[in-house]
């Protein structure tokens, strides 16, 4: 076997340009399918770490999302009242009456219109979501219009830098400070006091209710009281299970979008390694006779074929994925699907991907290099020596 692997290494070393090219050919189609594969994980990634599995979201039953739920006062303060929501250093419960709605501003330098997220936030918001760390200026006062924004909000869009003044609801706010949510789905969003947000936009409910929990286990029954109690219309997440929700549509458009290119691309990925293996096989046949007639069997001439051209795969998907590892370090913003807002996300690259695109590489090589490898196991020994 360590004379077969030998042997096919040395083959494709001796026509370096057409293994260059049908490699290439391969980590194109790899690079394609791990990227777009790798958008889809960033996303969930940045959806996912947004929550937190202690906390709770509670909305309207039916509602799917912040920006469509509303809830009452009074509703609010049975929640708000479960013997299961924490209380902090203060003695106050841990639970976050917040509003969400869209505004559309403009981007930098493009001046093009985008739907971004303004979070109305309690005193407890905070405290709720401690990757949130503000690095320049403060937290917006209550009863004041002030915002903090979000870093990723204040990189790509105008007037929205420390000491600006942004117009919406009819209002002018003063941004007070800059906030770092880390890779999380808040760095993209803008947040204010809920009460004056409520005014301004002339809301009479709340989209949602935060809480945390004083037991992670007890979620379950929390959830079936809140659920099951007569006066209430609502329903309770985990934290973390609300933002996956959110990213599921977008992510499976983005992994299906991902397949399809592939499989196209691939087809001719395929053709290209078959061609070079044919190329192969006609060259050698005076070489390929040889071996027979030392003794090779027809399953050792196969074997060594089709190893050169799983070689082949292996080389172009390391390649692409070598290619691809590198757009983790950049950053891309779109249109959630379920939210209908601006959200900026980074590529991740995870062992699964890995995993995935390496296996791709090779089917594509092997499906590339059967048909070769065969032709050259049956090949006729007098016939072959003869063209030698």
């Amino acid at each position: 076997m360590r004379l077969l692997v030998a042997y096919s290494f040395r083959n494709l070393l001796t026509r370096r340009l057409t293994t260059f090219l049908t490699a290439a050919g391969m980590a194109l189609v790899v690079f394609s399918f791990a990227s777009i594969v790798m958008l889809a994980e960033g996303l969930q990634r940045t959806l996912v770490q947004t929550g937190s599995a202690d906390n709770v979201v509670v909305i309207r039953k039916g509602a799917g999302t912040e920006v469509q739920s509303g809830i009452d006062r009074y509703q609010a303060a049975v929640v708000e009242s479960d013997p299961e929501v924490a209380f902090g250093n203060d003695g106050r419960r841990l639970a976050a009456r917040e509003l969400v709605v869209l505004i559309n501003i403009p981007r930098k330098g493009t001046n093009s219109p985008a739907n971004l997220i303004i979070r109305g936030i309690s005193k407890s918001s905070l405290v709720l979501r401690p990757q949130v760390k503000i690095v320049a200026g403060r937290a917006p006062k209550p009863g004041l219009t002030e915002v903090m924004v979000g870093q990723s909000v204040v990189k790509r869009f105008a007037n929205t830098g420390l000491g600006s003044k942004m117009n919406f609801a009819q209002r002018s706010w003063d941004v007070v400070g800059i906030f770092d949510a880390g890779n999380t789905g808040f760095s993209s969003e803008i947040w204010g006091d809920v009460d004056q947000l409520m005014q301004a936009f002339r809301r009479s409910v709340y989209s949602s209710v935060v809480f945390k929990l004083r037991d992670a286990s007890e979620f379950p029954r929390v959830k079936e009281r809140l659920e099951n109690d007569p006066r209430l219309t609502l329903e309770a997440k985990r934290e973390t299970t609300y933002y996956l929700d959110q990213s599921a549509a977008l992510a499976k458009f983005l992994r299906i979008l991902g397949m399809s290119l592939t499989v196209v691309f691939s087809i001719g990925a395929i053709v290209g390694a078959m061609i070079t293996m044919y190329a192969a096989v006609a060259n050698r046949t005076a070489e390929i006779g040889t071996l027979r007639a030392l003794g090779f069997k027809r399953s050792n001439i196969l074997t060594a074929f089709l190893l050169e051209s799983l070689i082949l795969g292996f080389l172009g998907g390391m390649a692409g994925l070598c290619f691809a590892s590198f757009l983790q370090f950049f950053t891309v913003s779109t249109t959630n699907f379920q939210t209908f807002s601006e959200l900026a996300f980074g590529f991740a690259l995870s062992p699964e991907i890995v995993y995935k695109a390496m296996g791709f590489s090779l089917i594509m090589g092997f499906a590339g290099g059967i048909l070769p490898a065969l032709r050259a196991s049956r090949m006729n020994i007098i016939e072959a020596l003869r063209e030698a």
